[in-house]
């Protein structure tokens, strides 16, 4: 059998002839035609103030850092258990990250925790939505209101998720997307950042814009543009945004088929988190996810490394995921935790993510039993 890859790029199919279509415009760089399509179906769906692509969700967490005024020894609250960029965004305005635990069912940030973290530098709450599966942001929203603090979501993995019927994106005050070939919706690289508070639509616009007021110029609103503020280049070429528009029409069909792909997955593994062997991700009854990705979490490191070398012997590529940031080298040297982060270091030693793709169908059954075979007789 050929190895059954850890993920594969959905194509919708439409992605070739749109990126002709952006070349026989006449205009491959940013703002083309494409990109404000893709803009102005972000802001419908999310239903923000404004949309704005961007070359990557990295991108937009440094435009949103920018956007908090976050300067040298403010603080920021962010969970441990994430990538990179949700940290190095603000680390890179000199803010210093706090790193907090996370939930044991949802793996997102324990909303519980977070106050006891807050100092009179506290500048921001980062709640990171982990597998799209949305944080708790009636408590996150409240401690913001409360406390006077900005909220960015990191929304990366969440597109099309829901909280409470929200969208997921809607409720901070910026949120932050992923196009990423690994996310639901893709362009290779690529992001989004989401505005929900109006009077930062003008600047974010500076910002994306390397500090000039470009954008005001080429609606009319003044005669020339300048240099007016900081920023970057943070545009994405018309290409990717004509790749991004032909999978953005198409999101119903993409989020319905995931769905149906991580149902087989949670019904079929039910049995084995019923007998103690596994964990099975969790979705609040409030909460809507969009099936970005389907993990287990086994009892031991030890039995996860092993059930990752068999799955690899058989031709499936499963792999682990985040590193915790708090006891990475450079989140030792440049961030702040209190005590243990138990949950954190237990659930990144014991979690498993299965291949996840639309097309991986035909080979679900197969990934299943050898789930079963391992704790049968591979232990």
């Amino acid at each position: 059998m050929k190895k059954i890859p850890f993920n594969k790029p959905y194509i919708t199919g439409q992605e070739l002839s749109s990126i002709g279509k952006a070349h026989n415009q006449g205009q491959l760089s940013g703002d083309g035609i494409y990109t404000q399509k893709c803009a102005r179906w972000l802001k419908q769906d999310i239903q923000s103030c404004s949309a704005l692509i961007t070359h990557s969700c990295t991108a937009a967490l440094e435009m949103s850092a920018i956007l908090a005024n976050i300067k040298p020894g403010d603080e920021v609250i962010v969970p441990s258990y994430t990538f990179v960029s949700t940290a190095n965004a603000f680390v890179l305005r000199g803010a210093i990250p706090v790193f907090v635990d996370i939930r044991p069912d949802t793996l997102n940030i324990n909303e519980k925790l977070i106050e006891e973290q807050l100092t009179p530098k506290t500048k921001a709450i980062v709640p990171v939505h982990y597998a799209g599966v949305s944080c708790e942001m009636e408590t996150i929203t409240k401690i913001s209101q409360q406390n006077e603090l900005i909220v960015i979501e990191d929304a990366a993995q969440a597109i099309r998720s829901k909280y409470m019927d929200k969208p997921v994106g809607s409720i901070g005050h910026l949120s932050c997307f992923s196009f990423h070939e690994t996310k639901n919706i893709i362009s290779g690289e690529g992001g989004s950042l989401i505005i929900n508070d109006e009077s930062l639509t003008t600047r974010a616009e500076i910002i994306r814009e390397k500090g000039t007021n470009r954008s005001s110029f080429s609606r009319g609103e003044v005669e020339k543009y300048t240099w007016v503020d900081q920023g970057s280049s943070y545009l994405p070429g018309e290409i990717i945004s004509a790749f991004l528009w032909s999978q953005l029409k198409h999101a119903d069909l993409i989020i319905d088929r995931r769905l149906k792909i991580w149902n087989v997955y949670h019904n079929a593994l039910e049995d084995l988190q019923k007998s103690g062997l596994i964990r099975r991700p969790r979705v609040p009854d409030n909460c809507q996810h969009n099936a970005h990705m389907y993990y287990i979490i086994l009892n031991s490191s030890k039995e996860r490394d092993q059930f990752i070398k068999f799955m690899n012997r058989n031709d499936i590529m499963c792999v682990f995921h985040y590193i915790p940031l708090h006891s990475s080298p450079y989140g030792l040297k440049v961030g702040r935790f209190q005590g243990e982060l138990k949950i954190t270091d237990s659930i990144s030693s014991c979690i498993v993510r299965l291949p996840f793709w639309i097309g991986i169908e035909e080979y679900q059954t197969y990934i299943i039993e050898k789930i079963y075979e391992f704790f049968k007789y591979a232990r």
